[in-house]
C-alpha cells in the first residue's frame, strides 16, 4: 500500500522523520526514502528494504540530513522515492501513496507531447514521476495539484516537499487517509496516526478527499477544498491498518473486535477455544471470544525477527516458504482441540493452506476458519493490493473458475458469487472449504462489515467484494 510521513517544525525534524516513517514499515517492504531541505539544499536518500529494515538502511547516514527543520519519507510499496525535482515551480521533493490506474495511457500522452521520463522503477516508469509531471503542467502548486487530481484514474494522495512548506493532497475519493498531527515545535502529517504518539503530536483533524493543505512550521491553510464524495478503503480497518490508528475518527483495533463480534453472532458453532492468524487476525480473533463467551489461545505464535509479509515476495515458491516459516505451532494448545481460526482475508490461500496442514500435523481435532470480510473477487483498482499477478491468482477466482469450467469471469458470471443468500456463493464456500481440508469456512456479510466500521457504504471503497466504485 505504502505510507508517509512528513514534518515542519521551528526544531530539527529529522529523528521525527526517520521514525515516523519507520511507524509505516507495515504497509511495504520494497523501496524506502527520506528527503529534507537543509537550509542550503535538498538532500534525498533512497534504499531498497527488500532485505533489510529500514531502520537499519537509514540509521548509518541520518548525519547526512544536517540540522533540517523540514522532511517527508515514505515507505514504498513498489517505485523509488522520493523524487527531486528542479523546474519551473522551484526545487521540491515528492512521495505518493496509491495507484495510478491509467499510468499507461498517461505515459503515452506525454511522450506524445515530447516529455521524457529519466527514474525508472524495476525497468518500468515511476508512478511518482508522472505525479511530478503532472505538478509541473500547473503554473502554481495548487494548479499542478489540480491537474494530478484531473488526469488520474485509480488512486493517488501524496506530500510535496519545499523549502518553505509541506502541500499534503489526498486522493480525490480519499481512499488512503492522511491525518495532521501538532506539538510544540509545529507540524507533522501521516498516513497512520499510529506515528504520532510516542513522537507528542496530537491529532488536529483528518484531511478530506480531493483537499489539498499547504502546511508550515507555523500553521497550515487549505488550498483546495475538499470533494464531494469518498470511498476509503475498507480494508484499512480489516488488514492494512496499524491497530492503535484511527481513520475518519474509527479506531482499527475496535473495529476489530466488532467485525469478530458479529461473526460470532451469526455463528452456531461451539468450539474449545478461538485464535487468531497473526497479525491483524488477532483482534478479530478478541472480538469473536468476547462475542461467543469461548476462551482465546494461541495456538500458533509469529516469528517475527525476520520473515515479511508472506504476500509480498514476488515469486510463488518464496511466497510458500514465507507463509511457512514465519508461525510457529504451540503444541500445548493444539491437541485434539476444536479450535475456531479467524483471518482478515483469504487473497490466494498460500499462507492459509500451509497453516492448516501444520495444524493437523499438530494434532488438531477440528480446523474452523472464519475470514474478517466477504471472499475477494476483483483485485484492487486502488492501492496495489492483489494486482502485480493474474486476477486468477485470488483464491476466490480459481474456485470460481473450476465451478464454472471457463476463464471468461466477467462481471456477470461474478455477481452472483457476491451474495451471501445465493446458491453459487454457498457452492463456492463449500468448494473452499473441500480445497483447504477444512471442517467449516465462513466468510464476514459485506452488510456486516460496512455496520462494524461506522461509515455509511457510499462512504467505503468495497470494490475488492463487490466490483463497486468510484472510477473517474
Amino acid at each position: 500500500m505504502s505510507g508517509f510521513f512528513g514534518c515542519a517544525s521551528h526544531a530539527e525534524c529529522v529523528p521525527d522523520v526517520f521514525y515516523g516513517t519507520d511507524y509505516h514499515s507495515h504497509l511495504g517492504t520494497k523501496k524506502a526514502g527520506m528527503a529534507f531541505f537543509n537550509g542550503t539544499d535538498f538532500v534525498r536518500s533512497i534504499h531498497s528494504i527488500d532485505n533489510a529494515y529500514f531502520r537499519n538502511k537509514f540509521e548509518p547516514e541520518l548525519h547526512e540530513f544536517g540540522n533540517s527543520n523540514i522532511g517527508v519519507g515514505v515507505i514504498s510499496d513498489m517505485e523509488s522515492q522520493p523524487l527531486t525535482i528542479t523546474s519551473h515551480l522551484g526545487r521540491y521533493a515528492v512521495v505518493t501513496v496509491g495507484r495510478i490506474e491509467n499510468l499507461e495511457e498517461l505515459s503515452k500522452q506525454l511522450l506524445k507531447d515530447k516529455i521524457h521520463f529519466a527514474e525508472l522503477s524495476d525497468s518500468t516508469i515511476n508512478p511518482t514521476e508522472i505525479v511530478c509531471i503532472l505538478i509541473n503542467k500547473g503554473n502554481t502548486f495548487t494548479e499542478g495539484i489540480e491537474n494530478v487530481y484531473r488526469s488520474i484514474k485509480g488512486s493517488c494522495s501524496f506530500l510535496i516537499l519545499t523549502a518553505e512548506c509541506i502541500y499534503a493532497c489526498r486522493d480525490k475519493f480519499g481512499r488512503t487517509p492522511i491525518i495532521i498531527g501538532q506539538n510544540q515545535f509545529g507540524y507533522a502529517v501521516a498516513s497512520e496516526s499510529s506515528s504520532f504518539s510516542n513522537l507528542d503530536y496530537a491529532v488536529v483533524r483528518d484531511i478530506e478527499p480531493g483537499e489539498a493543505v499547504k502546511i508550515s512550521k507555523d500553521g497550515y491553510e487549505t488550498i483546495i477544498q475538499p470533494g464531494d464524495r469518498k470511498q476509503i478503503c475498507a480494508f484499512l480497518w480489516v488488514y492494512y491498518g496499524y491497530p492503535s490508528s484511527y481513520y475518519e475518527g474509527i479506531n482499527v483495533e475496535e473495529m476489530r473486535y466488532r467485525c469478530g463480534a458479529a461473526l460470532a453472532q451469526r455463528d452456531n458453532l461451539q468450539a474449545d477455544f478461538v485464535a487468531g492468524i497473526p497479525d491483524s487476525g488477532i483482534g478479530h480473533a478478541v472480538g469473536y471470544s468476547n462475542g461467543k463467551q469461548i476462551p482465546y489461545k494461541r495456538p500458533f505464535v509469529k516469528y517475527t525477527p525476520t520473515w515479511p509479509r508472506s504476500f509480498m515476495p514476488q515469486t510463488q515458491n518464496m511466497r510458500n516458504l514465507v507463509a511457512k516459516m514465519k508461525l510457529i505451532p504451540n503444541e500445548a494448545f493444539t491437541k485434539d482441540s476444536k479450535i475456531v481460526f479467524m483471518d482478515d482475508s483469504i487473497v490466494r490461500g498460500t499462507q492459509l493452506k500451509d497453516n492448516i496442514i501444520k495444524l493437523r500435523e499438530c494434532g488438531v481435532k477440528e480446523i474452523h476458519i472464519r475470514i474478517a470480510c466477504p471472499p475477494i473477487l476483483f483485485p484492487c483498482c486502488f492501492l496495489n493490493f492483489s494486482t502485480s499477478r493474474s486476477s486468477f491468482d485470488l483464491f476466490a477466482r480459481r474456485i470460481i473458475k473450476e465451478l464454472e469450467s471457463t476463464d471468461d469471469l466477467t462481471d456477470n458470471v461474478l455477481a452472483p458469487y457476491t451474495d451471501p443468500e445465493s446458491e453459487k456463493h454457498k457452492a463456492m464456500i463449500e468448494a473452499m472449504r473441500q480445497s483447504l481440508q477444512l471442517d467449516s469456512i465462513k466468510f464476514q456479510r459485506l452488510n456486516d462489515l460496512v455496520e462494524t466500521i461506522g461509515l455509511p457504504k457510499e462512504q467505503l471503497c468495497t470494490h475488492c467484494w463487490d466490483c463497486s466504485s468510484y472510477m473517474e
